[in-house]
């Protein structure tokens, strides 16, 4: 007799650990459990294994140059390119099959199959474009582009002449464009005339020439029609501005020559919130990143050739970079790409396309978990998901509650989770299961991978003990690690190395990377990460400065200072609430309120938007003048504030509860 849904529940409840299938066990790329030891014994040599997946042009000479810690160098003296690595060597044996599975917004009228020889032959013929456009080697190239194919396309065409781009995310804002291009001294944009959005067209080229409007150069643009006419939007071009459909027609048929890079070449930046107002450019290089990209998603993904993999994320933030783009595609697998969102045109789609595709791999947010499990259970038991082999989560910590509905639900129990933990910086995944080899425990992401050396320290940096709360640290360097911010070797090292490290030290043993995350660790090494310790927040699995956040608010007419906390919530993880001080002769009424929101929305983009603006005439402060974030989070989440009697000013956090509840 089976089991009742209730009685099931019970059971995965009582669960504190789940063992990997015998039948995924038996497939698994990775199935070794010796595979740790084998890694720390032959360190830093083990990682051999990742550049064997990629194919070099010229052999390296050193796997890793660490005589000058933090500026760790991977697979020196050796050439590649990222294209052809994602391209070319697939030809003869994949030229035919599906490289891209593209997914559009609209229902069954604008799905894309892309081959790899005619991605290829695409790729190809905007690289000869871009080339023309005078785009040549180490130039940076920004893409504005939502989640569209002519994306990968082009970041592909410019790691084949040997250009870097920079992805900024559709959703950002003009300013947000602005800023990234003046920091990259970027001359060169590719964007699109607009997408959709929940079944409505949106003007994306507008805001691509307002945001090129504060570009302190000049810029040369090139646009994708992504609307039909009956969508497009009356915009008219700017010089130096180009259609994409014309200058790939103009080279159609051309092909042009992977160019070498050295290991060490920079193959993108990418430009992530720090805890000041300007974003830090993350440089990632060639050699180190792509093998540490193909080898995560061959060891953690467990993704193969013959697969069609589906990660739910956008290529604007790293997940898509690494686990949409580079990874899968230099293991030859499908990727998928999805426009649009979960429950447009309603909460089946994302069910509907994983069974109409046979999707071997899920790898999505905890945010959308959460939000599967409101919506309910009856919209993915209504679909046929047997075609998944395996499920993964990305962006934040899962709750044990939300990972075991996904396993049940998602995964008919058949299924292993990977819990992965890594940021924008690490370029890849850190700490996670290997899916063939580890038991799973819901709610830690789990050990560190293979070769990878991380440890949770307390404040003078001891190793705590088991189930003690601490910060996590990464002892040893690893190939997809971030080489430096752009211009700005001074701020990678304070930022990322000098909390933990000998920074008068020669030696790299003296050097340990802070990633600025609270964690604990258990008697078996699994590690459950707790979330940031510093000034950014995590929403919906996206990291966002709170100066940025403050700065825009305190732009605002009427606003003389702002504080922006997170904010525990049921489906972002996280959300953004502000504590907001006005000008005398301000109103506190609802029309400052929407001029708020408007203004983060415009200097960031709508994943900023504040879920609450709460108005105050003073912010808890210390005597020094220090305000206590730590009681504004308290507040936000209606947590116990302890004791408030070193503030200068108590009495205005009973006001500033008051004002929360009532609004």
């Amino acid at each position: 007799m089976s089991e009742t849904d209730t009685d099931l529940e019970a059971r995965l409840a009582e669960q504190d650990s789940f063992e990997p299938p015998q039948s995924f066990i038996e497939q698994a790329n990775v199935s070794d459990p010796d595979i740790y030891d084998a890694f720390e014994n032959d360190w830093p040599h083990c990682w051999e294994d990742a550049a064997d997946l990629l194919e070099w042009s010229s052999d390296y000479e050193q796997v890793l140059d660490d005589s000058n810690p933090p500026f760790y160098e991977w697979f020196t003296g050796g050439e590649l390119n990222a294209s052809a690595n994602c391209l070319d060597r697939h030809l003869e044996e994949r030229g035919d099959e599906a490289a891209i599975e593209w997914v559009g917004e609209p229902v069954d009228e604008d799905n894309r199959t892309y081959t790899y020889n005619e991605l290829h032959r695409e790729v190809n013929e905007f690289a000869a474009a871009l080339q023309e456009l005078g785009v040549g080697e180490d130039d940076v190239v920004t893409l504005y582009m939502p989640m569209i194919p002519e994306l990968p396309v082009a970041m592909l065409a410019c790691a084949r002449i040997g250009a870097p781009h920079s992805v900024v995310f559709a959703g950002f804002s003009a300013d947000a464009l602005a800023t990234r291009m003046n920091a990259a001294d970027s001359e060169y944009l590719v964007t699109c005339d607009g997408y959709y959005r929940r079944g409505d067209p949106l003007d994306h080229f507008d805001k691509a020439t307002t945001g090129l409007d504060n570009v302190d150069h000049e810029v040369d643009t090139v646009v994708v029609e992504r609307l039909p006419s009956e969508d497009a939007f009356a915009n008219t071009w700017p010089e130096q501005t180009r259609g994409y459909d014309e200058l790939v027609e103009n080279h159609a048929g051309e092909t042009v020559d992977p160019v070498d890079r050295d290991a060490e070449d920079m193959l993108f930046l990418m430009y992530t919130s720090g805890t000041t107002g300007q974003p830090k450019g993350v440089k990632h290089t060639t050699g180190g990143y792509l093998s540490w990209a193909a080898w995560t998603s061959h060891a953690v993904l467990d993704i193969k050739p013959e697969d069609t993999y589906f990660c739910s994320a956008d290529i604007g933030w790293i997940t898509g970079h690494s686990y949409i783009v580079y990874g899968p595609l230099t293991l030859g697998t499908t990727t998928m790409m999805y426009e649009g969102t979960p429950d447009h045109p309603d909460r089946n789609r994302l069910w509907e396309i994983i069974e109409e595709y046979e999707a071997n791999q899920l790898y999505t947010a905890p945010t959308a978990i959460r939000a599967f499990m409101k919506w309910g259970a009856e919209y993915p038991d209504s679909h046929d998901l047997s075609s998944l082999r395996l499920l993964g989560t990305v962006g934040e910590p899962i709750n044990p509650r939300a990972w075991k509905w996904y396993y049940k639900h998602i995964g008919n129990e058949e299924c292993p989770v990977v819990d992965t933990w890594w940021q924008t910086e690490t370029g890849g995944m850190m700490l996670t299961t290997l899916p063939g080899v580890c038991e799973m425990k819901p709610g830690s992401a789990g050990p560190p991978l293979p070769g990878v050396s991380a440890d949770v320290v307390d404040m003078s940096g001891s190793p705590v003990s088991a189930g003690e709360a601490g910060y996590l640290v990464v002892n040893k360097p690893w190939p997809g690690m971030l080489r430096t911010l752009y211009n700005n070797d001074d701020r990678f090292i304070n930022e990322y190395w000098r909390e933990y490290s000998n920074t008068d030290s020669d030696e790299s043993s003296d050097w340990v990377y802070f990633p600025e995350d609270g964690a604990k660790i258990d008697g078996d090494g699994y590690i459950t990460v707790l979330g940031r310790v510093d000034d950014v927040l995590n929403v919906s699995g996206h990291r966002l400065g709170t100066m940025e956040i403050e700065s825009a608010i305190v732009g605002v007419e009427g606003v003389a200072e702002a504080a922006v906390v997170g904010g525990e919530h049921d489906i972002k993880g996280e959300a953004v609430y502000a504590y907001v001080i006005t000008e005398d002769g301000y109103n506190h009424g609802e029309d400052l309120r929407e001029a708020i929101v408007e203004g983060v929305e415009d200097a960031i983009g709508p994943i900023a938007r504040p879920e609450a603006v709460i108005f105050t005439r003073e912010l808890p402060k210390t005597r020094s003048g220090k305000i206590m974030r730590r009681l504004l989070e308290d507040i936000a989440n209606g947590d116990d504030l302890g004791d408030t009697s070193t503030l200068r000013n108590p009495e205005v956090v009973e006001d500033i509860q008051r004002k929360l509840g009532s609004d």
